[in-house]
């Protein structure tokens, strides 16, 4: 793969191989462990750390986190995370990977969408993820996002079906969510909730696919209902909480359940 790796396990044995398809330009050096886990981190398969440090950010380091993030599985089996540097800053966006039985090691230079779909294909091999097929999806995606950005919620809703379509080997909870969106949006509530419904199923401890499916139980009245879904979001992740468009859910949420309180 065109990625350089620029940092390796301290035990080389179990460090990661370089991808047979084509080799990196460049051997590993050898350097200390990679950034240490974060505490309370979900466990994952593949656990991959994206530095979004001065340098890194200014190298794309955040547009890469969030590649990896809408092209990978989601948790249990890829974990995508930020993280602080991981050295060598010249050579980045730095990223650093972890997987059983095969160690870690840092990688450069992942500027890209497509070099962060290479790297998911050479850390998942080629039978579990296809790099093409997920930057077609996450290509079709973005302009889907970009659509309902625009308030055009009908033609977001049809290119979001369109990337479900293509068979993606990752991010598939990203997309039913925003369908769920884009859903709402053009009143098809029902279908709305069956997709934050796959979107948590694919997904179970991801937060915005509990907010997802408390929108939708929101926008069809089933407002206790919808409390527990927020809160179910909330226990994941309880940093949601200080967000604003959390705040202004449980808002409305209450005002809703004041009303129906006051009218029983």
């Amino acid at each position: 793969m065109a990625m350089a790796v620029v940092g390796v396990a301290a035990s080389p044995s179990r460090s990661l191989a370089c991808s047979p398809r084509p080799p990196p330009p460049c051997a590993p050096r050898r350097r200390g462990p990679t950034a240490p886990r974060a505490s309370g981190a979900a466990e994952a398969a593949v656990e991959i750390r994206v530095c979004t440090n001065r340098t890194c950010a200014r190298q794309g380091g955040r547009e890469v986190l969030a590649a990896l993030g809408g092209l990978a599985p989601p948790p249990p089996r890829v974990d995508v995370a930020s993280c602080g540097c991981l050295g060598r800053c010249g050579a980045g966006p730095n990223v650093s990977a972890s997987v059983p039985d095969r160690g870690a090691a840092v990688f450069g230079h992942v500027g890209t969408a497509a070099r962060a779909a290479q790297l998911l294909e050479h850390l998942l091999g080629a039978a579990e993820f296809d790099a093409e097929a997920g930057l077609a999806a996450l290509a079709v995606r973005e302009k889907a996002e970009a659509a309902l950005a625009e308030g055009n919620a009908a033609e977001a809703e049809a290119l979001f079906t369109e990337s479900l379509g293509m068979n993606a080997p990752g991010g598939l909870h990203l997309v039913y969510g925003s369908r769920c969106k884009a859903r709402l949006a053009i009143g098809d509530i029902v279908g709305a909730l069956a997709d934050a419904e796959e979107a948590t199923r694919i997904a179970p401890k991801f937060p915005q696919s509990h907010l997802s499916r408390g929108d939708a139980l929101f926008a069809m009245g089933e407002y206790h209902s919808a409390e527990g879904a927020y809160a179910d979001a909330l226990a994941f992740d309880p940093s949601i909480r200080r967000s604003k468009s959390f705040k202004a859910r449980l808002e409305k949420l209450r005002e809703k359940l004041v009303s129906v309180s006051s009218s029983s």
